[in-house]
């Protein structure tokens, strides 16, 4: 029975944070696609220029989101190192959905706003799959000798 309510215990920590991590993930992508179109198509810049500048907006953003209302619980190693180590992750990030906007762009020569919103969105889901893991492993670090446990939204 034990080994019931741990496994029970890790899948609810484990939706619990995927569910906060979601939520400060979908306002992110709020900030980042809004603004991407914005400076794609109402200020007519550049698709990269266009990603690049909202992307370290809400990249701000889910920084802040993460550190303090995600993982919160989590080992601080230090905010500026946290900070730096989130960003050059989030430039990882930002690089996969630039070379998903870049291939669309300018190999397939789609530069219509259909083609360049479903390039963000794949990029943008490849990307966040990526600093899901990263963030859990290198960023937010699990506490010393503590093993997930499922604790209620405060």
């Amino acid at each position: 029975m034990q080994l019931l309510t741990r496994v029970y215990q890790r899948i609810a920590a484990l939706v619990h944070e995927l569910a906060k991590f979601g939520t400060i993930g979908a306002l992110a992508f709020v900030i980042d696609y809004g603004g991407s179109n914005l400076l794609r198509f109402g200020l007519d810049l550049g698709p990269l220029v266009s990603k690049a500048i909202p992307t370290i907006i809400a990249a701000t953003f889910a920084y802040l989101g993460n550190r303090f209302w995600t993982w919160r619980d989590r080992q601080q190693s230090g905010l500026a190192r946290e900070y730096v180590l989130f960003f050059a992750l989030n430039g990882v990030g930002l690089l996969i959905s630039m070379l998903v906007i870049g291939f669309v762009t300018y190999t397939l020569g789609l530069e219509d706003i259909l083609s360049y919103n479903i390039a963000l969105i794949i990029g943008t889901g490849l990307g966040t799959l990526f600093r899901f893991w990263s963030y859990k492993k290198w960023v937010f670090l699990e506490p010393d000798n503590a093993e997930p446990e499922y604790t209620e939204a405060r």
